[in-house]
């Protein structure tokens, strides 16, 4: 089985390869995600990703809800 999870964006920049990248928290981690498929996302969207990859853009109040739902309840 595959899990996405949802995650705030940090930052957003360019890698050395031309690819959109992010630094995108998940409760206490923060992992280097690609945002190619995603480049209308901003600091302070929230996406979710799976395999380093942003996948979808959702609302804060959505991500807080699927975060409950998986346990997180630190975000």
């Amino acid at each position: 089985m595959c899990l996405a999870v949802p995650g705030e964006v940090l930052d957003v920049t360019e890698d050395e390869g031309a690819l959109l990248v992010g630094r995108v928290r998940f409760g206490t981690v923060v992992q280097r995600v690609c945002l190619a498929y995603l480049p209308e996302v901003r600091p302070g969207d929230w996406v979710i990703a799976h395999a380093g990859f942003a996948i979808q853009r959702l609302d804060e109040a959505a991500a807080r809800r699927a975060l409950e739902l998986l346990g997180d309840g630190e975000t």
